[in-house]
């Protein structure tokens, strides 16, 4: 153990003698890191301080989204870009559109786009998952999934996307829409099929290791959230407030998106205050549960500042729209 740390190790035997030839520190994943980390300690091969340093924060963020159960048989057919974090489980839409109509009869969908754009936030919000074929780690799918804590791969280059046909496919396989897919977004791998997900839970060797890195940080810890729900997942994982409560990001379901849309196209001041009076009511609920939820900690709320164009239809849905109105806006 004089490295106390797992190794790798390279060795030989010739003529019944055994050759050591090299040894470096083992790769693991961030579950066997945090294992290794705690057993060494139990076992007094390291102190805490340096069990803690034994794991890398990025493997944390694995640990604080659905993983798929490592005992599962996986039929992985294609591999991308790991651009955001956790696994989901859901059927295939290609349009944002009928990512937010399959998600509010309450069916899990993955969103398969070439790209997405900003016209896509609302099919993004409703899906568990978004998978595009081209792009990298900065692109639009990339940062608004990290944004929002859902799984993304993208820059599946492998696959080829036929969104009018409403399929896709790779390699002589044909995904057609609705049927069911895995994203593991921590790894870019795409599995056919539904796989079964581990939640996060922060307990076990994981609650006492993190219990560990409470005692040497220097750095309070708040969240993003913006609903209840959000807040009280950030609670349970010791976040000691919120540091960002974007109100924009409370407007994506169906139902307020189209009053927000009223309101961002109304003609006159009283059609657009109408509108919001539609809104307060939603918005006064969203916050006074989070207030709740977070029970006195700090809340830090960004006034309404949302980029417009991520709350307009695209244009063949406002020309339809407008057009069922009677009237007709050019853009």
């Amino acid at each position: 153990m004089h490295y106390t740390d797992m190794q790798d190790i390279e060795f030989t035997i010739q003529k019944g003698r055994l050759y050591m030839l090299q040894t470096r520190t083992g790769k693991r994943t961030a579950a066997a890191a945090i294992k290794i980390a705690v057993d060494m300690l139990k076992e007094g091969l390291i102190d805490k301080k340096t069990a803690v340093l034994r794991v890398e924060p990025e493997q944390l963020d694995q640990l604080l989204h659905p993983m798929i159960d490592p005992k599962a048989k996986l039929e992985v057919f294609a591999k991308g870009l790991p651009a955001s974090p956790g696994a989901a489980v859901g059927q295939v839409v290609f349009t944002a559109e009928a990512a937010v109509t399959e998600a509010e009869l309450g069916k899990a969908v993955i969103l398969v786009r070439s790209e997405t754009s900003p016209e896509d936030i609302a099919g993004m919000n409703a899906a568990k998952g978004i998978l595009t074929s081209t792009g990298g780690m900065t692109s639009h799918a990339a940062v608004v999934a990290r944004g929002m804590g859902k799984p993304c791969v993208a820059g599946c280059g492998a696959i080829v996307v036929h969104e009018e046909e409403k399929r896709f496919t790779v390699e002589g396989l044909d995904i057609k829409e609705r049927e069911w897919i895995t994203l593991d977004g921590t790894t870019g791998r795409v599995i056919k099929g539904r796989t079964k997900l581990v939640e996060p839970e922060l307990s076990g060797e994981f609650g006492t290791f993190m219990s560990w890195a409470d005692g040497f940080r220097q750095l309070r810890v708040r969240t993003n959230a913006d609903t209840p729900h959000d807040a009280e997942v950030a609670r349970k994982f010791g976040a000691e407030g919120i540091g960002l409560c974007r109100t924009e990001h409370m407007f994506f379901g169906k139902e307020r998106l189209s009053i927000v849309r009223e309101m961002i196209l109304a003609d006159t001041k009283e059609v657009r205050i109408a509108a919001l009076d539609k809104l307060l009511p939603m918005q006064r609920n969203d916050f006074k549960g989070i207030l709740e939820v977070m029970a006195g900690k700090p809340v830090t709320i960004r006034l309404l500042d949302p980029p417009l164009h991520e709350f307009l239809p695209n244009r063949e849905d406002l020309l339809h729209e407008t057009q069922t109105a009677g009237c007709l806006f050019l853009i």
